[in-house]
C-alpha cells in the first residue's frame, strides 16, 4: 500500500554550496618581486627608485637568515650616502593626535621643499601575531604627497629587533635622498627609550583634559623631549591648552639641564586649524644649529652608532643561539623538565647554553 508523508517537517533538497577553494586562485595568483642582487638594491636606492627602498626594507624586516644577510649588505653600502639628515622622533600619549599631526606637520616640510620619510611602528597582536598598519591611512594629505614616503611596520613582538629594523631603514631612506625622517612610535611606553636613541631630536605631544597631565605621563619620557606640544589647542579647549602649557614648563624648570644644554620649549598647537606648525618646525631647526654648533649632534650621532653596534651583537648572538639544531632537538625537553619544576630556571638555560658551546667547540675544531 501506498504511504503518503504528511508532515510539514521536510528538509528542502537547498542549492549546491560553492567550494571553499577559490577557483581562480591560482590564475590571478599575485606575483611576488623578484630578489634583486645587492648592486640592484643600491642602485636603485641611491637613484630614489621608491619601489626599489620598499623591497629592500622589506627584506631587513624579513626573518629569513638569507634575507637578513643581504640586507646587511645593503646597508652597509648605504651607509656613507646616511649623514645628511634630520631625524625626529615623535610620540604621545593615546588621543594625542599623533597621526593627524604629523599629517600636517609633514606637508609644511614639504612645502619648504624637503623630502620626508616617516616611519611608524604599529603594535603586533600578543595572540595573531598581526598589525593593522593603518597609519598611512590617516595621514590623507601625506600619503599623496610626491615629496613624502611613509612606511609602517609592525613591532612583531620585539622592542629590540624593531629597533634595530627601524635603524636600517633610516639608513637606507636617508641614501633614497630623504633628507627629513620622522619616526612615530606606539605610544608611551618603552619604545621610547629604543626611539631616542636613534634620533637627534625628540618630540612629545600632550592634550589638556585629560586628567593630570604631570601625572598621566612618565617623567623619564619627558627628560627625554626636546619639546613638548599641547595639542588640539582649538575651540572650547584653547584655555585649557595654555593652562597645561604653563603647568609643563614649571615642572621642566625642576628638571636638570640636558646633556645637549638645551632647555625643552613648550607650545601649543592645532593640526586642525594649523596653528604654530610652523614653530614647531622653526624649534626643531633652532636645536639642530645649537647642538652642531656645541659639538653635542655629532656626539649623539657617535653614541647611536655605538649602541646599534651592541643591539646589532645581541641580536646576531640571539639568533646564532636558537638556529643551532642542538639547541632545537633539546629545548623542547628541557622546557618540559622546567615547567615540571624538575629543575630551575637557572640550571634550564645553564643546560641549554652547554650544549651550545659544545657544538660551537666542534665546528671549530673540525675546521
Amino acid at each position: 500500500m501506498e504511504t503518503h508523508n504528511t508532515s510539514a517537517l521536510r528538509v528542502q533538497a537547498g542549492i549546491e554550496q560553492p567550494s571553499q577553494i577559490n577557483p581562480y586562485l591560482k590564475k590571478n595568483k599575485i606575483k611576488r618581486p623578484a630578489i634583486l642582487s645587492k648592486q640592484a638594491y643600491v642602485d636603485g636606492i641611491l637613484s630614489q627608485n621608491i619601489m626599489v627602498l620598499s623591497q629592500a626594507i622589506t627584506l631587513i624586516e624579513s626573518n629569513l637568515r638569507k634575507h637578513h644577510e643581504l640586507g646587511q649588505e645593503i646597508i652597509e653600502a648605504c651607509i656613507p650616502y646616511s649623514t645628511n639628515s634630520i631625524r625626529i622622533g615623535i610620540t604621545g600619549v593615546p588621543g594625542a593626535g599623533k597621526s593627524t599631526f604629523i599629517d600636517v606637520f609633514g606637508k609644511h616640510i614639504t612645502s619648504l621643499n624637503h623630502k620626508l620619510a616617516v616611519l611608524t611602528i604599529d603594535p603586533s597582536s600578543e595572540r595573531s601575531k598581526g598589525s593593522i598598519l593603518g597609519d598611512k591611512t590617516r595621514m590623507d594629505e601625506l600619503s599623496t604627497d610626491a615629496k613624502a614616503f611613509i612606511r609602517p611596520s609592525p613591532s612583531a613582538g620585539s622592542l629590540g629587533g624593531v629597533a634595530r629594523k627601524t635603524r636600517e631603514t633610516i639608513i637606507l631612506c636617508e641614501a633614497a635622498g630623504f633628507d627629513t625622517i620622522i619616526v612615530e612610535t606606539v605610544g608611551v611606553g618603552q619604545s621610547e627609550t629604543a626611539v631616542h636613541s636613534m634620533v637627534d631630536f625628540f618630540l612629545l605631544l600632550m592634550i589638556s583634559g585629560a586628567g593630570d597631565e604631570l601625572q598621566g605621563i612618565k617623567r623619564g619620557i619627558m627628560e627625554m623631549a626636546d619639546a613638548i606640544v599641547v595639542n588640539k589647542a582649538d575651540g572650547d579647549n584653547l584655555k585649557k591648552a595654555e593652562l597645561t602649557k604653563v603647568q609643563l614648563s614649571n615642572a621642566l624648570k625642576l628638571f636638570p639641564m640636558s646633556p645637549a644644554q638645551w632647555r625643552p620649549e613648550v607650545m601649543t598647537s592645532s593640526a586642525l586649524l594649523n596653528h604654530n606648525i610652523d614653530l614647531v618646525w622653526n624649534t626643531i631647526n633652532d636645536y639642530v644649529a645649537h647642538t652642531k654648533s656645541n659639538g653635542y649632534f655629532d656626539e649623539n650621532r657617535l653614541k647611536q652608532s655605538e649602541k646599534r653596534f651592541y643591539h646589532f651583537l645581541e641580536e646576531e648572538l640571539f639568533d646564532l643561539f636558537y638556529s643551532d639544531e642542538g639547541v632545537k632537538t633539546h629545548l623542547p625537553q628541557i622546557e618540559k623538565m622546567l615547567l615540571e619544576n624538575k629543575v630551575s630556571a637557572y640550571a634550564a638555560g645553564k643546560k641549554l647554553i652547554d650544549i651550545y658551546l659544545n657544538n660551537t667547540c666542534k665546528a671549530i675544531k673540525k675546521k
